[in-house]
């Protein structure tokens, strides 16, 4: 009886050491979104749970490894133990029963997340190799930057141009596949001012790594500011080609492919792009003018220019005039 009172004590020490080592190295980062707390309170109680299993598990062990060892000189058996009835329904009803607690929990904590607010901001998503563009509808407002008010509830609804992504800002927890051919949605409540990124969280590419998008969460103040700023940014451009052809690279996510400082990425940079010689896969060279820039837009694969082969960009449905507005938009790219 001796050794069950002490490897009880041991248990109960190394479980509660256990949990909070674990809660001091901050598995998690900062909460940030109402959602996040339902997540957190589950997540607790698990490590609740992996903390007394795992000392339930290696105490018994090392401290039988120590205290039963065999002794030197002793060559005889050991002694013959049968089956124990009662331990074994024990073991089998309890963890039945605590992971039908933790399921409850689980359907609780889904519950809190989903809750449904009908005053819900609405933003659509577009996700596509390898950029995130956010549209504010009721604003007409299209943007590489997702911003979000404190303390309400926004309504992202989420579709994909290509293949599957997973839109994951760590801070609110949440985390939403993306699947082409259909609207997935994602509910959340920014509960924390701060800048934060959201990233693709399912491998979609070469350049899945770097699909990274920013998210600030703002005051109502400051956000309705952004977006007066944004409509009468978007107001001024629609006035000009070159205004009109940038809004397009935004909404069609050119700029996931395609730099405008130089920088390499899956696509070539847009940098002093138009009118300059460019140098093809098959080794011959073309000048980027307007049937070259047509040609790439409407027929990605049927000039590949050097280094970028084979082309995964995909074929752009666009009418002449909204292609002559991109190029007047290169053309400023100097």
């Amino acid at each position: 009886m001796g050794h069950f009172l002490i490897v009880g004590i041991l248990v109960i020490a190394v479980s509660v050491l256990t949990y909070f080592g674990l809660d001091a190295v901050g598995l998690m980062p900062v909460q940030a979104s109402a959602q996040a707390v339902s997540i957190d309170w589950l997540w607790n109680w698990e490590i609740v749970a992996i903390s007394f299993l795992f000392s339930l598990i290696v105490v018994p062990m090392t401290y039988s490894l120590i205290v039963f060892r065999r002794k030197k000189g002793d060559t005889g058996d050991g002694e013959h133990i049968e089956g124990n009835t009662p331990l074994e329904i024990a073991w089998t009803v309890v963890p039945l029963l605590i992971v039908l607690v933790f399921a409850y929990m689980g359907a609780y904590s889904l519950g809190e997340i989903r809750r449904i607010d009908p005053d819900a901001l609405v933003i659509n998503v577009k996700a596509q190799q390898f950029v995130w563009t956010f549209e504010y509808p009721e604003y007409g407002i299209i943007s590489k930057e997702l911003h979000l008010p404190l303390n309400q509830q926004v309504l992202l609804k989420m579709q994909s141009a290509d293949v599957i992504h997973s839109f994951w800002v760590p801070e609110f927890r949440i985390k939403q596949d993306v699947v082409p051919g259909r609207v997935t949605e994602y509910r959340i409540t920014p509960t924390l001012l701060g800048d934060y990124k959201v990233r693709c969280a399912e491998l979609c590419g070469s350049s899945h790594a770097y699909m990274e998008g920013p998210v600030i969460v703002n005051t109502q103040a400051e956000y309705d500011t952004w977006i007066s700023e944004q409509a009468v940014i978007a107001a001024e451009a629609a006035k000009t080609p070159e205004g009109q052809g940038e809004l397009l690279t935004v909404k069609n996510g050119c700029i996931g492919c395609h730099s405008l400082d130089g920088s390499k990425m899956t696509g070539p940079t847009w940098l002093n792009l138009y009118g300059s010689d460019v140098k093809l896969e098959d080794g011959s060279t073309v000048i980027a003018d307007d049937a070259f820039i047509t040609e790439s837009i409407l027929y990605p694969q049927a000039k590949e220019v050097a280094g970028f082969a084979p082309t995964v960009m995909p074929p752009y449905a666009l009418n002449e005039t909204e292609i002559a507005n991109i190029i007047a938009y290169l053309k400023t790219l100097k």
